[in-house]
């Protein structure tokens, strides 16, 4: 690459940098709803037409800051989860959890944007999906390692629901059984939604210890996957 070609990707790098943090600066003044172009470039010193060749929609810019956040949570999950991975898997499952909620409570107003209301008029494109997985991915081969090991405990599922769980079993994880697949679809929603009730303010007034709160509930959650072994083997 010759000088001046490195000079401008370098520029572009700085300049895509500086609208994003201006466009993020703004989802904490006034929410996603009311992100707008070219008041993110008028803050910048900016005329619309240049920040289009940046981000030639909103929608470009949402989905940019979406999947930024996306990967912010993974990379945090996913750093947790390395000091901990030669331990048992509940103890994964739970470094994991927390790793979640501390990056969100850091991170609140980019948690709203990923798993709050959705943004009026606005439809995440698959290029979102890589890194919004990365922490279902995570816990998910956490359950595998231990399927393949010593096993999990299969709760049993209705009858008339055993069809759901073999689709969802073919879709996300053909490896697994179908009450394992039911389960960690539901337990994905525990895990935020637990989350999301103590960042929007539900547990004011109702959880007071909220950190064990969490790692308890969490620990529930990974027990109601499978994830029940003796005490000794997470110590």
């Amino acid at each position: 690459m010759s000088t001046a070609k490195g000079a401008r990707a370098r520029a572009r790098i700085e300049v895509t940098s500086a609208i994003k943090d201006e466009a993020r600066r703004q989802l904490a003044a006034d929410g996603a709803a009311k992100l707008s172009l070219r008041a993110v470039a008028r803050e910048l010193g900016m005329v619309s037409s240049a920040l289009y060749r940046y981000f030639p929609s909103r929608d470009d810019l949402l989905t940019a800051l979406i999947i930024d956040a996306y990967d912010s949570m993974g990379e945090a999950a996913e750093a947790a989860h390395a000091a901990v991975v030669h331990t048992g898997p509940l103890r994964r499952w739970v470094a994991v959890c927390e790793a979640v909620r501390r990056w969100a409570l850091g991170s609140p107003h980019e948690y709203a944007l990923i798993y709050g209301s959705p943004v009026p008029g606005y439809k995440a494109p698959p290029t979102t999906v890589p890194a919004a997985s990365r922490v279902g991915l995570l816990l998910m081969d956490i359950v595998r390692d231990a399927h393949r090991g010593r096993g999990v405990a299969l709760t049993p599922i209705p009858a008339e629901l055993r069809p759901e769980g073999e689709r969802l079993a073919a879709d996300i994880a053909p490896d697994l059984p179908p009450e394992v697949a039911l389960a960690l679809a539901a337990a994905w929603a525990q895990v935020y939604g637990l989350v999301g009730f103590e960042l929007f303010g539900q547990f004011n007034r109702v959880v007071e210890d909220r950190e064990r709160f969490y790692r308890y509930a969490v620990g529930r959650i990974a027990h109601g996957v499978g994830l029940v072994f003796p005490e000794r083997e997470e110590e």
